[in-house]
Formats: structure tokens, sequence, C-alpha cells
């Protein structure tokens, strides 16, 4: 398996990972404020999305010969770069979001197709990576964020559902009850 195969499977790994912890939540679980810190977990999306995005842009400018400046930034001031997005993205819509992190997320891989092992593995090969693959770099904003996230999503899931099962019982008269209702023929 070659370089660009195994982190394209490695990336879609991370990912599956994060849509079978999200599957069974409806749209008011993912939109709900506070589920990671201060974010929802459509925020948590939109925030993989850009930094994905950014990834994109920045091959795009390795291709060029063109050092990633803006990545390499956003990588330097990373928690004043997701407060940022965080701030420009409020208002998107939950279908907007799910069909970006599709879109950007193929786009990337299109473009991890084009790259070669030594373009990935060789750590000389970038010079402003100072010494680091960049297979290392692509990794840190994709696999690594994902996976710096899904726990607690993961927690939050489970709580949701959890939640929702203890409302289900609620509505739910146990059989004595109604027996006890109906004996007085």
């Amino acid at each position: 398996m070659s370089s660009v195969e195994q982190l394209l499977a490695e990336l879609d790994g991370a990912r599956e990972q994060l849509l079978v912890v999200i599957e069974m939540l409806p749209d008011e679980a993912l939109i709900q404020p506070g589920a990671i810190g201060d974010w929802s977990i459509a925020d948590v999306l939109v925030n993989l999305t850009v930094w994905e995005s950014e990834l994109v842009t920045a091959l795009m400018q390795i291709e060029k010969g063109k050092r990633p400046t803006r990545l390499l930034a956003a990588l330097a001031e990373a928690e004043a770069y997701n407060q940022a997005r965080y701030e420009e993205n409020q208002e998107r819509e939950l279908d907007r979001i799910f069909d970006d992190l599709i879109k950007v997320r193929l786009e990337l891989e299109e473009w991890l197709e084009t790259l070669n092992d030594r373009d990935l593995t060789d750590g000389q090969r970038y010079k402003w990576l100072n010494g680091r693959p960049l297979a290392h770099l692509i990794r840190q904003v994709t696999i690594e964020n994902e996976r710096r996230y899904l726990p607690a999503i993961t927690h939050f899931a489970q709580q949701w559902q959890a939640t929702q099962d203890e409302m289900e019982q609620g509505d739910v008269i146990p059989l004595a009850t109604i027996s006890i209702l109906n004996t007085g023929e």
C-alpha cells in the first residue's frame, strides 16, 4: 500500500468513526450549544471543514512551489483561528454544513491522490516543515483534529441518547398500572 493509499484509508477511518457517533442524533442535538465546550456538534463539523479547506488551499500552493503561509499561520495560532472561523459561521444551515463537509473532503482526497510517496514522506522535501514530512502536517490538520473531538462528541451523543431513552420510558405506562385500572368491572 502506498503512502497516499494509507493516508486516504486513515482519513476514511477517522471520518467513519465520527459519522457513526453522530448518525443517530437528530438535528436538534447537532445544533445544541454546549456539546463540546461552548460549541455544538455542527460547530465542530464546520471547524473540521474549514481546516480541511485550508489544507486544500495549501496543497494548491505547494503544487505551485509556494509556501502555504495561511495554513502555517493558522496552525501557529490555532485557537484564534478556530474562534474566528466559529464566529464567521454561526448562521450556517445544517444541510450546508454537511454538504461542505462532504465536498471539501472529496476535494482533499483528489489533491492527495496527486501526491507521490516522496511528497508525503520526505522530511527534507519542504523546508518550511522543518524536517517533518508533509504527511505529518496532513494528519495533524485532518485525522488528529477529528480524533481530538471524538471523545467529547461520543460522550455528548451517549448522554443525549440516555436522556431520550429516559423520556421515552416516562411516556410508557407499565402494564401493572393498566391492569389495576381495568379491575373495576
